[in-house]
């Protein structure tokens, strides 16, 4: 009875180690990027898988990671959140202050970057509620020179505008916000 109570206790222990390797170095690590001006707060909180030789963006069929015309969760893991201390304008329509979840449906020339209010689902990981959509915008997607191992997002800043950069293998796409 001793030597079953030990094994479950080594089975317990070896299970414990993993789970807490595997939260403490994910494969795609947690990444938050901000930014301020003047009184405007953005955020943005996502996971940033590496590409590893792999085909990123394409047709289903040919093994894309990220298949064409398909819900993306814009990262890995847990969906990414997006949030604004203050109303903007996200490419042509008005977002509220508040907390949201970003998704993507990635194409070859255009790109559908989506708000969603879901943003309290905890971990969320399948589907967005469609009907809790607020803003659904297209925007163009440009191919880069250099390729992006690690996927990225950041904010850009130029006189009147401000861009959100979505970068990962040979693609780029710009979200103007104001």
């Amino acid at each position: 009875m001793r030597y079953i109570l030990y094994i479950i206790a080594g089975l317990i222990l070896v299970a414990g180690l993993y789970i807490t390797y595997t939260v403490l170095n994910p494969k795609s690590p947690f990444d938050k990027t901000s930014f301020q001006k003047e009184n405007m707060q953005l955020e943005i909180e996502y996971s940033r898988p590496y590409k590893k030789g792999r085909l990123i963006f394409g047709n289903k069929n040919d093994g894309a990671l990220v298949p064409y015309n398909e819900y993306w969760r814009t990262g890995a893991n847990a969906a990414t959140q997006f949030s604004t201390n203050q109303e903007i304008q996200f490419g042509d329509k008005t977002l509220s202050a508040g907390e949201y979840r970003l998704y993507t449906i990635p194409n070859s020339k255009i790109w559908k970057v989506i708000i969603n209010e879901e943003a309290d689902t905890f971990f969320a990981i399948s589907e967005p509620d469609y009907s809790k959509d607020v803003i659904s915008i297209e925007v163009e997607s440009n191919e880069i020179d250099n390729s992006i191992e690690q996927f990225t997002m950041d904010f850009l800043d130029s006189d009147s505008i401000i861009s959100l950069r979505i970068r990962w293998d040979n693609v780029e796409v710009l979200v103007p916000i104001k």
